[in-house]
C-alpha cells in the first residue's frame, strides 16, 4: 500500500514539473537554455558610456509621438524595437522616430514566441520585419529584440545569419503590466549605471514616468544613448 502511495506521489510531482515547464514556454520563457556568454547576445554594454532606454512597440502610436517629444526635450536618444505589423500600419510614425535621430530595430513581425521556433521559422518571422524597416527608413537594421524575451539557439543562429545582434535587458520596468508611475521610475533608475539596457513600452504610465527617468539620468551625470552607441558599434 505504501509503495502505491509513493508511486502516486511521484507521478503527481512529475506531472507538476511537466506542466511548469510547459507554462514557462507558453508565457515567454526560454524553451532552450542559452548561455549569456553567446557573442551575439547582449544584456547590457559592459564598456558602455551611457544608458539605453529601449521601447518595444506594437501599439499606442499617440504615446510613441509623446515619448519622442519628451526625449527631444531632454536631448536624449533611444532605441525603438518595432514590430513589423505595427510598422506596416504606422509608416509615418516609424519615419518620424528615425528622423529625430533615434535608432530603429526589429521586434519581429507578429510578436511570436521565438523560443518555440526552428531556425527557418525564426528567419520567416524576423526577416520580413527587417526588410520592411530598412525600406521605410532607408537604413540598415542591426538589432533584434525577441518578444517577451523568448528565444533559443535557433533564434541566435537565425539572427547571426541576418547580421543582427540579439538584445535583451539589464532591467525591466514591466510597465505593460504595472500601471504605477513611481514603480516604473524606481525600476528604471534605482542604482542605474552606465552600460545598462532599460526595457520599456509606450504605455500611458510610461509617458508620465519618462520625464522623471530622464531627469534622474541627467542629474546623476548619465547620458541616454542608443543601444548601438552604448555597444560602440
Amino acid at each position: 500500500m505504501k509503495s502505491k502511495f509513493v508511486t502516486v506521489i511521484t507521478n503527481c510531482l512529475l506531472l507538476v514539473i511537466v506542466l511548469a515547464v510547459s507554462l514557462i514556454g507558453f508565457f515567454g520563457g526560454n524553451a532552450v537554455a542559452v548561455s549569456k556568454e553567446n557573442s551575439n547576445l547582449y544584456y547590457s554594454a559592459e564598456k558602455g558610456e551611457g544608458v539605453s532606454l529601449m521601447f518595444n512597440v506594437y501599439e499606442h502610436t499617440e504615446n510613441v509621438l509623446e515619448i519622442l517629444n519628451v526625449l527631444d526635450e531632454y536631448g536624449a536618444k533611444s532605441t525603438f524595437f518595432i514590430g513589423g505589423s505595427w510598422a506596416d500600419d504606422n509608416v509615418d510614425c516609424v519615419r518620424e522616430i528615425y528622423a529625430r535621430g533615434h535608432e530603429i530595430a526589429s521586434h519581429g513581425y507578429f510578436h511570436k514566441d521565438h523560443s518555440r521556433f526552428s531556425y527557418d521559422a525564426n528567419l520567416e518571422e524576423i526577416r520580413p520585419s527587417v526588410k520592411l524597416l530598412n525600406m521605410i527608413c532607408n537604413t540598415h537594421i542591426t538589432l533584434f529584440a525577441p518578444p517577451s524575451g523568448a528565444f533559443n539557439e535557433a533564434t541566435l543562429n537565425a539572427c547571426e545569419s541576418l547580421g543582427l545582434k540579439v538584445i535583451m535587458w539589464s532591467r525591466d520596468t514591466i510597465d505593460w503590466r504595472d500601471k504605477d508611475v513611481d514603480l516604473i521610475v524606481s525600476r528604471a533608475t534605482k542604482n542605474l549605471t552606465n552600460g545598462e539596457f532599460v526595457l520599456m513600452h509606450p504605455t500611458d504610465c510610461t509617458v508620465t514616468a519618462l520625464p522623471k527617468i530622464l531627469t534622474y539620468i541627467r542629474d546623476n551625470g548619465l547620458t541616454a544613448v542608443t543601444v548601438s552607441q552604448n555597444l560602440g558599434v
